[in-house]
């Protein structure tokens, strides 16, 4: 019932292009796509879209929400001193 719900408001928000980006989007990244949904469903009960969001639109609010959910990967190198045997005398 919820998805019927999602699926129609999406499709009164979005034009075809949009839609079918969005399901692509889907299909490899299925939370990034989820979460879209969310912020265009949030977006259209408080009134906030005027007309139908084209795929240019959609582009832009993908990079929005990949803003908000980027990631920061950090590398940390932990270097351990190694006992060098060089510095015994040599027999």
């Amino acid at each position: 019932r919820e998805a019927e719900i999602r699926n129609s408001i999406l499709a009164q928000v979005l034009d075809q292009a949009a839609r079918a980006r969005l399901s692509n989007l889907a299909l490899v990244k299925p939370d990034k796509a989820k979460a879209v949904e969310n912020y265009l469903i949030q977006m259209a009960r408080f009134g906030q879209l005027a007309g139908k969001v084209s795929e240019q639109g959609l582009i832009e609010i993908l990079e929005k929400v990949s803003q908000q959910t980027e990631k920061k990967t950090t590398v940390k190198f932990n270097r351990r001193k190694v006992l060098d045997s060089d510095e015994e005398d040599d027999y």
